[in-house]
């Protein structure tokens, strides 16, 4: 028998020994791994398994105007949050739910007896009245929590729809500039998390723990919500007179590309967009639409032919026949026998056809297209709205004689409004292309420091400001006394040019009686602060000329915006040339102190509404000397010295 002796008795102790300390040192180092390493996770995975987060949405970035007004806000419209294992009586719960929500018994049972932590109603529980959520509060049952949440406001309606756009319901952007600049406007999530047991009961003697949401940040408009009233007016009133297919208007600053107004009709209300069909809100026509320009585009013409010194605009003269015949086809001035022999401010005047044929050919098709691409035509403008067309221009080799001949005076080609804006805007600023812009910046309100950024980006110089000046004289002339007379405003200076352009039909030809009439002025015609556009597509009942129809809405929202904008009456302008069976407009007399039978001798030009009881006129309105229509009502007041 083999004897153990102490040595190896020993050997076997300290081998156990060392054994030993090698799994305690192991354990040592994988609790200092557990707890130092993956601590955090783990506690985090517990806690998640414990916890039940209810979902605080962030309310979105608001939308303002330049001057701060409020375009799009939000209101409070909590969500229904459901911790199904919490629900004591499904039934119960599910009758007294079915009387506030308008949902299918099947679905909310479902809801309230799925295996999930937290279940949300879609969309039926989301986006509550205040109602709503005064009864679901009222009932006071387990399980059933509102979760913070918020939906889009516009306070103007329907004004700027197409631009602004608008959210889902889950308040993602999905079209405008709700879409255009979805991460800044967005923010992030937050939520409000308690812990429960394995049966979902509520572990009340652990602390509730919020993590806030973030929202997001405000975004500035370059719109004045003021001038996009009065836009909005026009195009209303536009659509009540003439019953057109569509109508557009865009109000630009030419010095800087910023738009102060743009609209569209039809159009829609933002908040309940779903009432309308996609092809209403999903075409913003001011940057989406392309048509023939018309007359409108001979600004480029005639800068184009100033620039290069091809003629002078009162000593060159251009006879008009009525017609000129270019590669077998005749091109027809609008006035039946054409105008004469005429200066080449007076065909700028007359907007006539021939004679912007001749300049054309004066300048070629190298030079011509040259200056057209330079304005930026037929390629986008980069303004920061979705959907924006690039237009269609004729390929080099497509270019023929009647081609050079009928894009001089705006035929042939197809330009988007925004496009004509912001080309003419250089015409008449100095020279100066800038990319047109709606956005002026973005701030976090809830931070110290501003992220407001300048969004106006300048390109390039097209003409020289000598051009630039020359051409803001000739459309001065245009307005006082040729087609544009309609945009005549008293005491404002204002310069422009109308448009009338056939449309094309379905098949390719040109319709006889459907045209898109259109109107682009601007003032000061010397200082220009305001560049408008307006176009009617297909007016009804009425005579189709942008002189007619598209100048004078043009006119009031110049005037109006003008009055608006503080800007300074002048004296210096040109006067405008009346034309039957236009009236010129008459001073208001003086009629302080007048007795009732003396009065009658003013009713020759005017109307007068006499108010009040005495023996003379104490008050009038309008104020002596204000310029009115021919016939306009003079209110006066009676009363005793």
């Amino acid at each position: 028998m083999k004897r153990i002796t102490n040595v190896t008795v020993r050997k076997r102790m300290i081998a156990v020994f060392f054994l030993i300390s090698i799994y305690f040192l192991i354990m040592f180092f994988k609790l200092g791994y557990v707890q130092l390493i993956t601590g955090s996770d783990i506690t985090a995975r517990a806690e998640n398994l414990w916890s039940r987060d209810i979902p605080f949405q962030p309310d979105r970035g608001k939308i303002v105007d330049r001057n701060g007004e409020v375009l799009v806000d939000n209101q409070v419209a909590p969500s229904l949050a459901i911790v199904p294992r919490q629900i004591v009586n499904v039934e119960d719960t599910t009758d007294a739910l079915l009387n506030i929500l308008d949902v299918d018994r099947e679905k909310l049972v479902n809801h309230l007896t799925n295996e999930a932590s937290v279940e949300m109603i879609h969309p039926e529980g989301r986006k509550l009245s205040r109602e709503q959520a005064n009864q679901i509060r009222e009932l006071n049952l387990p399980g059933l929590y509102l979760a913070h949440d918020s939906e889009r406001e516009y306070p103007y309606g329907e004004n700027l729809a197409h631009v602004l756009g608008f959210t889902g319901i889950d308040n993602q952007g999905l079209m405008g500039l709700e879409a255009q600049y979805e991460d800044v406007l967005a923010g992030d999530s937050g939520a409000l998390s308690f812990y429960s047991d394995a049966k979902g009961r509520r572990l009340t003697e652990m602390s509730n723990i919020y993590n806030p949401p973030e929202d997001g940040e405000d975004l500035q408009l370059t719109i004045d919500a003021s001038i996009q009233a009065i836009v909005e007016r026009e195009l209303d009133q536009a659509m009540a007179t003439y019953n057109p297919d569509q109508a557009l208007a865009i109000v630009m600053d030419p010095n800087n590309g910023e738009v102060l107004a743009m609209s569209s009709r039809p159009t829609f209300d933002p908040a309940n967009y779903q009432l309308e069909s996609p092809e209403v809100y999903n075409r913003n026509l001011p940057v989406f639409s392309t048509f023939e320009p018309g007359s409108t585009f001979k600004i480029i013409t005639l800068s184009a032919a100033l620039e290069e010194n091809l003629i002078d605009l009162e000593e060159d003269t251009y006879y008009d026949k009525g017609y000129v015949r270019v590669g077998g086809s005749r091109l027809r001035c609008w006035h039946k026998g054409g105008h004469g022999q005429q200066t080449y401010l007076e065909v700028v005047q007359h907007s006539c056809n021939p004679g912007f044929v001749n300049l054309g050919q004066m300048l070629g098709k190298d030079r011509l297209f040259e200056y057209i691409e330079t304005y930026g035509f037929g390629e986008k403008t980069g303004i920061d709205l979705q959907g924006e067309s690039t237009g269609i221009m004729f390929s080099d080799e497509q270019i023929g004689p009647v081609e050079l001949a009928t894009t001089a005076f705006g035929q042939g080609v197809s330009v988007t409004p925004i496009q004509q804006v912001s080309a003419v805007a250089a015409a008449i600023n100095g020279g100066y292309l800038y990319e047109p812009s709606v956005v002026k910046g973005e701030e976090n309100s809830s931070k110290e420091t501003s992220s407001r950024s300048d969004h106006s980006k300048f390109k390039r110089q097209v003409i020289s400001n000598q051009t630039s000046e020359l051409v803001r004289g000739a459309l001065e002339n245009v307005v006082a006394q040729g087609t544009g007379r309609g945009a005549y405003v008293n005491g404002y200076r204002v310069g422009g040019k109308t448009g009338t352009a056939q449309k094309v039909g379905p098949s390719g030809g040109y319709s006889e009686n459907e045209h898109i009439v259109s109107f682009i002025g601007f003032a000061p015609a010397d200082d220009p602060e305001l560049l408008v556009y307006v176009a009617i597509d297909n007016p009804q009942n009425t005579i189709q000329f942008g002189g007619v129809v598209a100048s004078p809405i043009g006119g009031r929202i110049i005037g109006d915006s003008l009055r608006y904008l503080d800007v300074p009456l002048r004296e210096d302008g040109l006067d405008k040339e009346y034309q039957w069976p236009e009236l010129p407009e008459v001073d208001v007399p003086d009629l302080i102190g007048e007795t009732p039978s003396q009065l009658q001798q003013y009713l020759t030009n005017i109307q007068i509404d006499v108010e009040g009881e005495g023996e003379q006129v104490i008050s009038q309105t309008p104020a002596p000397g204000v310029k009115v229509e021919t016939g306009s009502t003079v209110r006066v007041y009676m009363g005793d010295e």
